[in-house]
């Protein structure tokens, strides 16, 4: 007997700050807390630990430590 696919549901959200909208496969309780990535790094920029050359990619301002 052949086994069936399952169907993926997607879930559409926006980030309270930013407004993007993203897609996702599970869904989730409280909506109020979504922020995207770029979003969380700006309120917690003393978290910031991606590589120089994403943030250069980016475009934010680089403070190069010496």
């Amino acid at each position: 007997m052949a086994k069936r696919k399952r169907e993926k549901r997607y879930y559409k959200y926006s980030c309270t700050l930013t407004g993007d909208t993203y897609k996702l496969t599970e869904k989730i309780d409280n909506t109020d807390d979504l922020v995207s990535v770029n979003a969380y790094y700006e309120m917690n920029p003393e978290k910031d630990d991606r590589p120089l050359v994403i943030k250069k990619q980016l475009g934010l301002d680089i403070e190069e430590e010496s």
